[in-house]
Parts: structure tokens; sequence; C-alpha cells
């Protein structure tokens, strides 16, 4: 059995035709908000430090998404799909990519923060570009490895039923490729509260340290925003393999997934203090981090 009902298709057609414009207003949103952000990351900070090059890669992360917005926003709108199985599977492949990229980069910038707030001098060895560019390329490597698997269960998915089906792929129970995304979302969700539990702690000790109380804020802000994400937009959406009752609800939730996209510049914004200035007069910020 797959873990969701497919409809006929004139329900369907009815049912999807609001998500068009959903889909088009974050991808009209996340596409200039994401180049800005991978602009000013790359020409104002460089890759100088572990914590620029986590986020210059889930800005790629979000423009990979924000690429594959387009061809839902046809779907939806009009209930065919025009380019064949082979796209359909990328397309779908770039979005659940998305989230699992997304949010392996996300804890890997509050395990950064972590370690700058709480072992600062111990964690100088370990927060280094090099290990975080190492970090990134086995993340990438682990992501794509694992579409492989998955697309040709996709394949398998669209071989029984049409195109018109596409978006609408549904994992066969049983499957151990329908637990890896949740159980990814679920453990990278923990080690970000732990972290900000830790952070948090910390910074209380610290309270009266008046000079860098900006900097605590923006900290608290990053370490909050992460939560968010998680517990908003990557949760609910990996756990409908797990609750039936929740299957009904797939498209809005996916709907509400694709929002991280144009919420991760704010991440950027509060991680520096001179994020707009230009690099010559941020060197000493970045230093820092």
């Amino acid at each position: 059995m797959f873990n969701c009902t497919l409809e006929n298709g004139t329900e369907r057609d009815m049912r999807n035709t609001p998500y068009a414009p959903v889909f088009g207003s974050v991808m009209m949103l996340g596409l200039p908000l994401n180049a800005v952000s991978l602009w000013i990351l790359l020409r104002c900070h460089s890759l100088k430090s572990p914590s620029v090059v986590f986020m210059v890669n889930l800005a790629i992360s979000d423009l990979l998404l924000v690429i594959s917005l387009p061809m839902r926003v046809y779907f939806y709108a009009t209930g065919t799909w025009p380019l064949g199985d082979k796209a359909c599977i990328c397309f779908t492949m770039l979005f659940r990519n998305n989230i699992r990229s997304s949010s392996i980069f996300i804890t890997f910038i509050t395990v950064d923060r972590l370690l700058a707030v709480v072992y600062p001098l111990r964690s100088r060895h370990l927060r280094t570009t090099s290990n975080a560019m190492k970090a990134v390329v086995l993340v990438w490597l682990f992501v794509l490895v694992w579409n492989i698997p998955e697309s040709v269960e996709f394949s398998r998915f669209l071989d029984k039923n049409n195109e018109s089906t596409c978006f609408e792929f549904c994992h066969k129970l049983p499957s151990t490729l329908a637990y890896f995304q949740p159980m990814l979302v679920l453990t990278m969700l923990a080690v970000n509260i732990v972290s900000t539990a830790l952070v948090s702690w910390t910074l209380h000790r610290h309270l009266n340290d008046s000079a860098r109380i900006n900097n605590k804020v923006n900290v608290m802000m990053i370490f909050a925003m992460n939560l968010m994400m998680f517990t908003v937009f990557f949760l609910p959406v990996s756990l409908i393999v797990i609750f039936e009752s929740w299957r009904r609800a797939r498209t809005p939730l996916i709907c509400l997934a694709s929002v991280n996209c144009c919420l991760d510049p704010l991440l950027y914004y509060f991680s520096f203090d001179g994020f707009w200035k230009r690099k010559e007069d941020v060197d000493t910020s970045v230093a820092r981090e």
C-alpha cells in the first residue's frame, strides 16, 4: 500500500489549484532574497569562517528549491505534467533535498555557534574553514547518494500511475526510505534543542557583560529561528509518513515547508553585526565568528 490515497483527476485539480499562487509567491519572494543574500555573503564576508561556509551552502540549497517551484506552479495550475518522468523525479528530489540539506546546514550553524559561545578556545582547531568545507562536501554527497534508491522507488510509482500524479509521490510501505527523512529531522531537531539550552545557560551566566549584550540578543535570535525552522517547516511535512491522519494535509504541509527558503535570509542578517557592510568594514566581526 502507498501511504497516501490518490484522488481522481477532476477532484485533484479542484483541490490543488489554490496551491499554484502559494508556490508562485514563495518563488517570487525567495529568488531575490536568496540571490541577494548569497551575493552579500560571498562579496562582503567571503568564506573566512565556518558559519559563512554553511550559510552560503544553505542559500544555494534554497535557490535550488526556488528553481523547482515554477514547475510546481504549472502543475498545480493546470493539473498536467509536460516534461516526462525523469524531469518529474528531478524536480521532486530538488524539493526533498532542500529539507534534508537545509536541516543539516542549519544544525551545523547551530553547533558552530554553540562551540563559539560555550567552548571558544577549545573549539578553535575544529571551527576552521577547511573543516567546514569538508563537512559541506560530505553533506551534499550524502544527500545525492540517498537520491538514488528514492528515485528508483519514485520511478516505479510513476510507472504504476501516470504523470498527472507527479508531485503526489508516496512511499510504498513498509519502506526504510519512508522513515529516513523524519528520523533525520528529529535527530537534527534534538541537536538544536540541546545546543540552544547550553548556549542560553552560558549567556545567562554572563548576563552582566553589557559590552556584548546586543550580540547576545542576536545569538539567541539565531537559535530561536533555527528551532522555528524545524518545528514549523521541516517537522510537520516529515512526519506525514508516521501520522496517517496528516496525509490529507500533505500538499498544504509541502506549501508550508517551501516557505522556509524565504526566512533563511533573516538568519544571515542576525548572524553578522555588519551583514550589509563591505568586507573591509567587517573583518573584525568575521574574525570573531
